[in-house]
């Protein structure tokens, strides 16, 4: 027996298993977040005997005599302090890593409350943040120490929502102290645990798959094949990835599931799973672009290695380049990056009749309720979904990875079921960024006039569609950066392989194209013998330009004015590296999109229900800010609700920009119908029980369409950026211009860049995620992820145009815009450092990557 004290009680157990599960699964104690159990990323981070350290790492064997304190043991005066401090410094996005972040902070400030910077950096750089870029937690954090340290009085929060304000998140302070549920918060009575036998190889035909022993194991309940599915082909757009893969059918990656077992215990279906007998014909795996487009490829599906094929035509390209001054052609190529979202997949589901009930966190519960329904061959009410608080996204938890599996096994079984991935499952099955070798060829006149460019992109999309069509769409319309020109001939294809699949990420292929023609831009300016700044300046759009897709730039267009931001930037430092990019809001290019809202008054609350998913960029604080903008009341009376496919219409995946402009429109738009009753004079006690729709769809044209002047998406954002090497040729400073029209959110918008320009130095410098042949070649740790104490002091920056877009009071989007300049305009800092012109991605040669060849 083992006897140690866990938030001031004695508690004594025989077993002997991590902390973080005894936590979790013995003491009901959830705020220690299971982020990776490899000791990496400290989301679990607790105190034993006054020093932090990760749940996860240490065994309950161990632990005899110790005292052990979790968030849910801070007192009610720190629940306090660092609950508000957290909150009002804009500390809390997703909030998955904010209760281990808060328990780093505790082990400093409980020795330390006058803390230095650096030493705030220092004591949390065992812990990862994919969303903030740790510039506000270790601002919450000195913001902590102060109120300690004085002794402060917590202030009110502010009581008035509208736009251009600071305004604290609704679930700022629930996910600081740990008290948010996600998903693997979730615990039912009888509830059986699943687990998924994947493919052992890339490519193999399974032969033979016999259950029999496994079935026999007394805590199996089930094991579901393919034989148990209902419709076994699903998919985001084009239905080609297997539920599990049938005897005698073909693997196509290793994320590929083939078995789902239902067990009675977590601790058994490592043994069960070792009782299924398969065996494999190993075939030669197609890993590359190469060998999946040479003549005598095996198809990987039916309809052969081409997912897709996008041509983007305008002008006379061959001719503009043939009569231009200066060409320049380079190919470039970028790697497959991690999403590496804090909080692996997760869903819960129980029986609901003859249907089934979901509790999930993804990044739309309507995408998961069509897929669910296409599975079981259900109408969609008989799949009812349900989000919790979502642990991080950046496009990465699109596609189906564990509701469908558990949704057939609460099905089939008529039990609860949880399905959890582990970390290391997680990096084999989601889908990542594309790999993209891009050829492109751009020319200038002798006046340093960009007068074409002319492209060939190859999109590694792995082993299923996933959303390769449109990644490769938006690196295709975005190949000519936000320049005015109007020549251009830009051919994409997206590639099958027997690799992870390639799908949805932050940038959404913009990243990799931006990388592309941003480098391009750069050598022809130093052919013409212009300065950069003034080579871009000249070229960038302006108000009323056509855009080389077509489309007239509309009156909010401002990338002048964002380059007019950073010029001071830019001229600090004679080998400063500048980066322009501009990203499209709303799906587009002839796609149909639509934002939804309801606002029902309940007990005097305007309760504003939509399904938009929140990964962390704050959903809940720009719909009440809308509200608050429309109508004049407090924050007291308006109440986001979760999403619901019940009560909670369909707004669309959070992805592409969108919500800001198609949920926020809808929002508003239904707020004005309660105003118009406010003027008649009525109160929300006379409204009361009432409910107000609104809806905001936008038509777009067809990448294909032959309009002079097509409209490809409803409104553009636009940054200029500026990176700053120092001394040691690490990134000392990122500078950040951004025009995102009008701002909703001060602090939730600088939270955005400075999380985007992590994630974009991350892409640019330190992150690889290495395939070999189809096998991974990574864990969490090893991603190249940055850590606080390699951040660089960030200044975000905003501007706008005279004119702004006429929906949502003229905001755009920004989520995806803070990580796509970051890549190139650290290429041109280390080009004019060390004159040495790189292609590749992550950069080599550099002080992050230094046994890699600079090229």
């Amino acid at each position: 027996m083992h006897t140690f004290n866990v938030n001031g009680k004695s508690v004594s157990t025989d077993l002997d298993k991590s902390l973080l599960r005894f936590l979790r699964e013995n003491l009901n104690l959830y705020g220690s977040k299971d982020g990776c159990s490899e000791g990496a990323c400290g989301t679990c981070t607790v105190i034993i005997d006054g020093k932090k350290t990760k749940a996860c790492v240490n065994k309950t064997s161990k632990l005899d005599g110790k005292n052990i304190i979790t968030i849910e043991g801070l007192t009610k005066r720190e629940q306090d302090v660092y609950g508000y401090c957290f909150a009002n410094a804009g500390a809390v996005q997703c909030g998955f890593c904010t209760p281990g972040m808060v328990m780093s902070a505790k082990s400093l400030l409980d020795v330390n409350l006058n803390p230095t910077r650096e030493e705030v950096k220092k004591c949390i750089q065992g812990n990862i943040c994919r969303c903030t870029g740790y510039i506000k937690i270790e601002q919450a954090i000195l913001d902590c120490a102060r109120y300690f340290r004085e002794d402060l009085p917590i202030p009110a929060l502010e009581d008035n929502p509208h736009l251009d304000m600071r305004f604290t998140r609704p679930d700022a302070i629930e996910k600081a102290l740990g008290t948010g549920v996600f998903t693997d918060d979730i615990y039912l009575d009888g509830m059986l645990q699943c687990k998924v036998l994947r493919a052992a190889y890339p490519r193999a035909i399974v032969k033979k798959l016999d259950l029999t022993a496994a079935r026999k194991h007394p805590d199996c309940v089930y094991i579901a094949t393919a034989a148990d599915v209902p419709e076994n082909k699903l998919g985001h757009i084009v239905h080609d990835w297997d539920v599990l893969i049938a005897e005698g059918d073909t693997t196509r990656y290793i994320g590929d599931g083939i078995a789902i077992i239902a067990a009675k215990s977590l601790d058994s279906l490592d043994e069960i799973m070792s009782l299924i007998d398969i065996e494999y014909e190993v075939l030669p795996v197609v890993d590359t672009i190469e060998k999946a487009l040479a003549d005598d490829a095996p198809s990987i599906h039916e309809g052969g290695n081409i997912l897709d094929v996008e041509h983007i035509s305008r002008g006379n390209v061959d001719e503009a380049l043939k009569n231009s001054k200066y060409v320049v052609t380079k190919t470039y190529s970028t790697p497959y990056t991690e999403h590496a979202f804090m909080e692996v997949e997760c869903a819960v589901a129980k029986p609901d009749g003859d249907g089934v009930f979901l509790y999930t966190s993804s990044q739309s519960i309507y995408d998961e309720q069509r897929e669910i329904c296409r599975m079981l061959k259900l109408p969609p009410e008989k799949v009812h979904i349900q989000s919790t608080l979502v642990g991080g996204g950046f496009g990465g938890k699109e596609d189906m990875s564990v509701q469908h599996h558990v949704a057939l096994m609460a099905y089939i079984t008529k039990k609860p079921c949880k399905l959890h991935l582990t970390r290391q499952e997680s990096l084999s099955v989601h889908p990542k960024r594309h790999p993209m070798e891009m050829t492109v060829t751009t020319g200038c006149d002798e006046n340093g006039r960009v007068t074409g460019t002319k492209a060939l992109i190859l999109a590694n999309t792995g082993a299923y569609a996933s959303l390769g069509g449109p990644v490769l769409q938006r690196a295709c319309t975005h190949a000519s950066g936000p320049y005015n020109y109007q020549n251009i001939d830009v051919v994409g294809k997206a590639i099958y392989t027997n690799n992870v699949p390639g799908g949805a990420f932050r940038g959404f292929g913009v990243t990799q194209s931006c990388f592309a023609i941003e480098s391009n831009m750069n050598l022809l300016a130093e052919k013409v013998g212009m300065d950069p700044y003034e080579f871009k300046y000249l070229n960038a759009l302006k108000p009323g330009d056509t855009m080389p897709n077509g489309q007239i730039a509309g009156p909010d267009c401002a990338i002048k004015r964002c380059l007019e931001g950073v010029k001071d930037a830019y001229y600090r430092n004679p080998k400063n590296g500048l980066a322009i990019a501009f990203k499209n809001s709303g799906i587009g290019v002839g796609f149909p999109d639509e934002g939804q809202c309801i606002l029902s008054i309940q007990d005097g609350i305007i309760h504003v229900r939509t399904s938009a998913a929140c990964m962390g960029q704050g959903i809940a604080t720009m719909t009440m800010q809308m509200v608050g903008e429309t109508l004049h009341v407090s924050r007291d009376q308006v109440f986001v609700e979760t999403p619901d496919t019940v009560r909670t219409p369909d707004s669309g995946t959070s992805t592409a920009s969108r919500q800001t402009v198609f949920t926020g429109e809808a929002v508003k738009r239904a707020a004005e119908k309660i105003k118009a009753e406010f003027e008649k004079g009525k109160t929300l006690a006379d409204l009361e029980g009432q409910e107000f729709e609104g809806i905001f769809s936008f038509q777009t044209d067809p990448i294909t369409s032959d309009k002079k002047n097509p409209v490809s998406h409803v409104a553009y954002s636009y940054s200029a950026e500026v990176v700053e090497l120092g001394d040691d040729k690490k990134v000392k400073k990122v500078t950040m211009c951004s025009d995102v029209g009008t701002i909703v959110n001060l602090t939730a918008l600088e939270g955005q860049i400075e999380g985007g320009v992590a994630m974009g130095i991350g892409y640019g410098l330190t992150e690889d995620f290495m395939i070999d042949g189809g096998y991974l070649k990574v864990k969490y740790g090893t991603l190249g992820l940055l850590r606080s104490t390699q951040m660089p002091e960030v200044e975000a920056l905003f501007t706008h145009a005279d004119g702004k877009t006429p929906y949502s009071y003229g905001a755009k989007g920004i989520g995806e815009l803070a990580t796509i300049p970051s890549a190139p305009a650290c290429q041109m800092a280390y080009w004019r450092d060390d004159g040495i012109f790189r292609t590749e991605l992550p950069l080599g040669g550099t002080p992050y990557k230094k046994k890699k060849e600079a090229r």
